[in-house]
């Protein structure tokens, strides 16, 4: 049986008073908005946005099979939704600031998948509505480290600015605005750890988070229980 709508949503939604507490890290100062809700161990067929989000995060050791073209259409997904979300926005004070995956780049399973969406987004930008989107990697994974959703330990803000790290060139056209981008919102911390870098190097800088999706809580299932 499938929740949620049959399609992935082209719409933000702002986290609120209510949805906060769902997100450990995020605080009341923090703005962030996202697409789907995405329901951990409930599979592909209990929403659009399970769907696209297992598709998206499937990993690099799965390339060349044939399930691998879906994570190339959940890439496209994404894009197209981000583009339809922000098409009567004005963007030209705003860099996208995609979050690193968690291995390195030199890994053999670093999986651009974020970066790659904005490519796409800003590449639909140009042709439909003939406009620059900047896109800005200001920020680099140093070491690669264990995926959060495949450990039992979550790595905390902290953990993740030590191994993040500026990168010099991109970092100094950071815009007024940072959009940071990422997948899934869980926790927050990956979110809050681009924040304090971005702080570090373009203190000028105010930051917003845009996620493909945030994590929901399980819905009890009270039928169930009888």
């Amino acid at each position: 049986m499938t929740s949620g709508p049959a399609y992935f949503p082209k719409r933000f939604t702002r986290i609120d008073a209510l949805t906060r507490p769902d997100h450990y890290y995020l605080e009341e100062g923090d703005h962030c908005y996202f697409l789907g809700e995405y329901t951990a161990r409930k599979g592909f067929s209990h929403s659009a946005t399970n769907k696209l989000i297992i598709n998206f995060k499937k990993p690099m050791d799965r390339r060349g099979r044939p399930e691998w073209r879906y994570k190339h259409q959940s890439i496209e997904t994404a894009a197209t939704a981000l583009y339809d979300a922000l098409a009567g926005t004005n963007l030209d004070a705003v860099s996208f600031v995609p979050v690193p995956p968690s291995k390195a780049r030199p890994d053999p399973l670093y999986d651009d998948r974020v970066a790659e969406t904005l490519r796409i987004f800003s590449e639909l930008n140009r042709t439909k509505l003939n406009r620059e989107v900047h896109i800005c990697e200001a920020v680099v994974q140093s070491c690669s480290m264990e995926a959060a959703h495949d450990g039992s330990a979550r790595p905390n803000p902290p953990e993740l600015v030590a191994n993040y790290q500026i990168d010099a060139a991109h970092a100094k056209l950071l815009r007024t605005h940072a959009f940071i981008f990422d997948d899934v919102l869980t926790t927050v911390c990956h979110y809050k750890a681009m924040v304090r870098r971005i702080a570090d190097c373009s203190p000028s800088t105010s930051c917003v988070g845009l996620f493909l999706a945030r994590r929901a809580p399980e819905a009890v299932d009270f039928a169930a229980m009888f």
